[in-house]
């Protein structure tokens, strides 16, 4: 029995699971122990965020699109599909505009 609380939502699962969707192709501690990283390295960042809009006087979009740049870049601890997970929550816990689907082709 697994006896850890962490619920791990859907949308970070689904980094997870097969392309069939019915499987993980992690053990659920990973997926749980990744899904911890990336919240709270979205938490982290909001702040950072924030003021980072503030004083490029860029976009919420901007902001976000070049921290998920920084978050994916070769070397670093998340991989490209977790720091796009992160940006999106990151822009939940702002109220920002989500950033665009890159695979919805626009």
């Amino acid at each position: 029995m697994d006896d850890n609380q962490i619920e791990v939502p859907p949308s970070f699962a689904a980094l997870f699971t097969s392309p069939s969707g019915h499987r993980l192709t992690e053990p659920m501690a990973t997926v749980r122990t990744r899904y911890e990283l990336c919240e709270d390295m979205a938490q982290m960042l909001a702040e950072q965020a924030a003021t980072a809009l503030f004083k490029s006087g860029g976009s919420e979009r901007e902001v976000l699109a070049k921290m998920e740049q920084a978050l994916g870049a070769e070397g670093a601890v998340l991989e490209p599909r977790e720091a796009r997970w992160v940006v999106t929550r990151l822009a939940e816990i702002l109220g920002w505009e989500p950033p665009a689907d890159p695979s919805a082709g626009g």
